[in-house]
C-alpha cells in the first residue's frame, strides 16, 4: 500500500533514547508512509528543516527521557512562522518529568497546538490508524 504522506520522525531534545525511534521507522515505512527519520538529539530547527525540504505533512515527535514538555514547547509557533501552519503534529513516549495523569500531559500538548498525544506503550498500529484517519486515508 503506497500512503502518500510524508512524515518527519525524531527524538527531540537531548533525548539519545533511539529503540521507539527505530520501530516507529520500520512500522510507518511498512505501512506506506514515506518517513524522514532524523534519528536521535533532534532540534526543533531541524524538525522544521527537514519538514520544509521534503514537503512533509506531519511532525512524528518523540521523547523518552522525561523532558519532552520543555523540548517540544513552542513547535507549533515556529512551525507557523515557517510556513508549515497545517502540519500535523503528533508526539508521544514519556514526555514528562513525574507521575501525572496522561490526560493532563494530553492537555498540555494539546494546548501547544499538538494534534495527537501518546502515552508511554502505545502501539505503532494506533499512530498508523490515527494518521490514516486524520489524512483521510483507507487501510
Amino acid at each position: 500500500m503506497e500512503n502518500k504522506i510524508t512524515l518527519i520522525l525524531g527524538v527531540i531534545g537531548a533525548d539519545v533514547h533511539a529503540v521507539g525511534n527505530k520501530i516507529l521507522d520500520y512500522a510507518y515505512t511498512k505501512a506506506g508512509f514515506n518517513v524522514v527519520n532524523l534519528g536521535v538529539m533532534v532540534s526543533q530547527k531541524e524538525f522544521i528543516d527537514a519538514a520544509i525540504e521534503a514537503s512533509a505533512d506531519a511532525m512524528v515527535v518523540s521523547s523518552i527521557y522525561g523532558h519532552g514538555e520543555i523540548d517540544c514547547r513552542g513547535l507549533r509557533e515556529k512551525c507557523d512562522e515557517a510556513g508549515l501552519k497545517n502540519i500535523k503534529l503528533y508526539a508521544g513516549g514519556n514526555l514528562v518529568i513525574g507521575k501525572k495523569r496522561f490526560e493532563n500531559t494530553e492537555e498540555i500538548f494539546k494546548k501547544m497546538g499538538y494534534d495527537r498525544v501518546y502515552p508511554p506503550g502505545t502501539t505503532p498500529e494506533q499512530s498508523i490508524t490515527d494518521i490514516m484517519e486524520d489524512f483521510n486515508l483507507k487501510p
